[in-house]
């Protein structure tokens, strides 16, 4: 790697290149079309004759083809090059959006939806193996900090034009516009993106090397540390995105207004920390931002934890340690992966890949866990959040490193 190249590249005065918008986009796409889709729920169950536990399937399908679509993305990208593994992925995602629009039946919508999972799952994967290959850990840090400010705009907006599309056209519209934006993210590779590690000529791919690759990264301390920490603090974010609706305005009477009001405050939040990490990597290593957001990750939500246990937390004190972990999540995310990759350039697409299935999976856990878990107060949102944020201290603290200067 051409490390002034990579360095240049990405000033930070220049934090908002085109490649880095590109990026933004691509690896938005996979959550983009989930919470695009939702308000759209309603009317499939109607239009395919099914209900709604039925349809309710085609998100399992797409979260079950995000988790296995990244493990192959990684492996193929480290061998065949970014780009081509990242087209095929965006084609299929193309087609398979196309696919949905047209579809029948809510058992085609279902296979579809995993098909297009596993496209749009390309994106996530290779845009941090991209960021990888073209800058040093620190700069890293900086670039997926502007990631997360494109990428935390989108699931706030997303759902109010997935309503907007419902209602003015059909559910059908929103995977078309879907398969548009994929079209547009085609042809802005072939002018905003170009090859950031050559493809492997004259090797052979062999799934027994990949195998073998995924064990010795798996027993790498250092990569595990970082990656399930950082994994257990974005669960936490998931958990509150499941949990809140009913907790703010059930348990607490909150109107759809105050708690759209509420959870965008929350979300912008999140976002402005994620820029100022950017800003507090020029005086501070990676590891020393890491180690403070995990310990205000752990500390608000065991207070919350605490407080859920010995009475019911007025709002002021649920709401405050919210922000307080999503503040603390805009540098842990970023920093987190940053660490992940920062050893493993040579395998970035594998060591991404196994990074990122390891988040979802947790994060979808913790989603699946506030699904299921309700009693009418703000104890299971509490416990949730304090297993991610301690989970996530302790990882970072016992498994990743000791801070010592770090990264």
């Amino acid at each position: 790697m051409n490390t002034s190249k990579s360095i240049s590249a990405t000033t930070p005065h220049n934090r908002f290149a085109g490649w880095i918008l590109l990026l933004a986009a691509l690896t938005a796409l996979g959550p983009l079309s989930i919470d695009m889709y939702l308000p759209g729920v309603p009317a499939i169950a109607s239009s395919l004759h099914a209900d709604d536990g039925t349809v309710q399937l085609t998100l399992a399908s797409y979260f079950i083809g995000l988790a296995v679509g990244q493990i192959l993305y990684g492996p193929l990208s480290d061998h065949f090059g970014r780009k081509p593994p990242l087209l095929i992925g965006l084609g299929v995602y193309l087609l398979a959006s196309i696919g949905c629009a047209l579809a029948s039946s809510i058992e085609a919508l279902i296979a579809l939806r995993f098909v297009q999972a596993l496209g749009g799952c390309a994106g996530m994967v290779i845009a941090r193996a991209v960021v990888r290959d073209r800058c040093e850990p620190r700069m890293a840090a900086q670039v997926f900090s502007s990631l997360v400010l494109v990428m935390g705009i989108a699931p706030i907006l997303a759902p109010l034009l997935g309503s907007w599309v419902v209602s003015v056209l059909s559910w059908r519209a929103i995977f078309a516009l879907l398969a548009l934006v994929a079209l547009i993210s085609l042809i802005a590779m072939h002018y905003l993106l170009p090859e950031s590690r050559p493809a492997k000529v004259g090797e052979r791919f062999h799934i027994g090397d990949t195998l073998r690759a995924y064990r010795e990264l798996m027993r790498d301390r250092r990569f595990m540390g970082y990656a399930i920490s950082g994994g257990l603090a974005v669960a936490g974010l998931f958990a509150y995105i499941t949990g809140s609706p009913i907790v703010m305005m059930k348990v607490y009477g909150l109107t759809p207004t105050q708690y759209s009001l509420t959870f965008g405050s929350i979300a912008a939040c999140y976002i402005v920390a994620s820029q100022f990490n950017a800003r507090f990597l020029k005086t501070n290593s990676i590891d020393q931002l890491l180690n403070r957001a995990v310990t205000v990750l752990a500390i608000a939500s065991s207070i919350l934890l605490l407080a859920s246990l010995w009475t019911h937390p007025p709002f002021w004190l649920l709401v405050g340690c919210i922000y307080l972990y999503l503040i603390a999540l805009g540098f842990t995310a970023s920093n987190a992966t940053a660490g992940a990759l920062a050893h493993h350039g040579e395998q970035a697409g594998l060591a991404s890949a196994l990074m990122g299935t390891m988040q979802f999976s947790i994060a979808t856990i913790a989603g699946v866990m506030m699904g299921f878990w309700h009693d009418g107060s703000s104890l299971p949102l509490a416990t949730t959040l304090a297993f991610c944020g301690v989970g996530a201290f302790l990882a970072y603290r016992f498994i990743a490193i000791k801070l010592d200067g770090g990264i």
